[in-house]
């Protein structure tokens, strides 16, 4: 019963992940922010193959589903420091999400709840041709408190799926030394006591 219940506790928590990701795998294809998109592909076939391993039984899917989740908690971690500028970090920066390949910011800076774009024009001079200049006002929530939001989701996603993983690979190993523990006996040839008869064999003779 305790391994069913962490086996189907920790499906639940692999299904939300993977629903939250996907969510945010399309917002940050929407706002072409690279580094992320590729992350959150590792992630999701990393949860798909962590949950194969809980559904089949499988240890060792559900380990290595552990230890990527560490490196995802650290991602999401350095997520939230970026877009709150900790350090000498800026939200700013080209580099760090879009590989400097565009000037893309996050998708909710511009669709946040309650946002209204007004196009300026004419643009500046220093503006891209390939650019609109635009301003943005009347938002509800500023767009780092929304990935700031996103990635704190994800980080206590992964701590409960971290917990139940590392809980299911107990319940399955105990699992499978029990099963050894009773096949150990078959293995070795053992044969419960046998009852001897008492019945005495008489001689039989044959006339020619």
């Amino acid at each position: 019963m305790g391994c069913c219940s962490g086996r189907c506790t920790l499906a639940f928590i692999c299904g939300m992940q993977l629903v939250s990701v996907l969510e945010r795998q399309v917002i940050d294809f929407l706002g072409y922010q690279w580094a992320p998109i590729l992350t959150n592909f590792l992630h999701i076939i990393v949860v798909i193959l962590g949950l194969f391993g809980t559904i089949q039984f499988r240890p060792r899917y559900v380990t290595g589903y552990a230890a990527w989740l560490v490196v995802w908690m650290t991602w999401n971690v350095f997520i939230i420091c970026f877009y709150l500028e900790v350090g000498d970090l800026s939200r700013d920066s080209d580099l760090v999400l879009t590989f400097n390949l565009s000037m893309h910011r996050s998708w909710w800076m511009e669709n946040g709840p309650g946002c209204r774009v007004t196009p300026i024009s004419p643009p500046p001079s220093w503006a891209p041709e390939d650019h609109r200049y635009i301003s943005i006002s009347g938002c509800l929530m500023d767009f780092q408190f929304i990935e700031v939001a996103h990635s704190s989701l994800q980080i206590l996603l992964a701590l409960m799926g971290f917990i139940y993983a590392c809980y299911v690979v107990k319940l399955i190993s105990e699992e499978e030394d029990s099963f050894d523990f009773i096949g150990g006996f078959d293995s070795y040839g053992y044969q419960g006591p046998q009852k001897t008869s008492h019945l005495q064999l008489q001689p039989m003779y044959m006339s020619k």
